[in-house]
């Protein structure tokens, strides 16, 4: 507890505190200006525009990265045959292996590795379309990463892509856990595949969905590393900008710490209402089916 208090809630105060000052950074002067941090960042119109991307990167990553890695962690451990013994695909030990390998790769070499992927003139990617038949002349230096509809799109894919295979080996390991019993029952009383997955394995794995989506949501609302790596400048327009780019920007950029932390106490805000909401729609469902 000393060790939480001294290294995680003291800083928050410090910080909250350092937000209601003119503090450079380094100085030993600073000024109270009261709430004059939070109405300046909420009002130069780019710091609104970064909530708004990481609320749209708190609603989707978590979401697609979620039920794509619990659809594919049910294909490899429950998904296979529909007669005998429960058990996954052939080869679920290969998928499994092969969907892991991005979570090894460090955030930033993921950043890098995507940011030459989606190069315009010299990137995989449109080197790969250019040569699909009737698409391929739309691809011809097309910018991933330098157009407003695709910039967000493209970084959202790149998170997931790291995330997946990791919360697939998560979901897996909760599954292996459910008594065969229950599966046995499901298919005597005629459930298929896709009522087996929503009526028995998510409701015995729902608190861990509940932890991945926490966690993921906190990833998408940070999302520093792979969004400086793809787009340091914040992309067209401010398009893929977040909170922690902007919060860093603005202080060792600009000097200017106390904004800086009034944008920290935001995005600390942001991430336990986000995290409260999760808890609280699971606890309602949970509720509602008598768990």
């Amino acid at each position: 507890m000393v060790v939480y208090l001294g290294l995680v809630i003291w800083p928050f105060l410090q910080a909250v505190y350092y937000s209601l000052t003119d503090w450079g950074g380094f100085s030993n002067t600073m000024n109270f200006v009261g709430l004059s941090n939070y109405r300046y960042i909420f009002t130069d119109g780019i710091f609104p525009l970064a909530v708004r991307n990481n609320i749209i990167l708190a609603i989707l990553v978590p979401l697609i990265t979620v039920i794509l890695s619990f659809v594919l962690a049910t294909m490899v451990t429950v998904g296979g045959s529909s007669t005998g013994a429960v058990r996954g695909l052939a080869g679920s030990s290969f998928y499994r292996i092969v969907s892991f390998f991005p979570y090894t790769i460090p955030a930033i070499v993921i950043g890098v590795i995507w940011a030459q992927i989606y190069d315009p003139s010299k990137g995989m990617l449109n080197g790969v379309l250019t040569h699909v038949p009737l698409i391929g002349k739309h691809f011809d230096s097309f910018a991933w990463l330098g157009e407003v509809k695709s910039a967000m799109p493209a970084s959202i894919f790149v998170i997931i892509w790291g995330f997946v295979g990791f919360y697939m080996v998560l979901f897996v390991a909760a599954i292996k856990g459910i008594p065969a019993e229950l599966y046995d029952a499901a298919r005597i009383d005629g459930a298929g595949r896709l009522r087996t997955m929503w009526s028995v394995t998510l409701p015995m794995v729902r608190e861990t969905v509940q932890t991945a989506y926490v966690y993921l949501g906190v990833v998408a609302l940070d999302a520093f590393v792979y969004m400086a790596a793809l787009n340091p400048t914040g992309g067209p327009n401010n398009s893929t900008l977040t909170m922690s780019q902007d919060l860093f920007k603005t202080a060792f950029a600009q000097d200017q710490f106390g904004k800086a932390c009034a944008m920290g106490v935001v995005l600390a805000v942001v991430t336990l209402v986000f995290a409260a909401l999760v808890f609280g729609v699971n606890k309602l469902i949970s509720r509602r089916e008598g768990v």
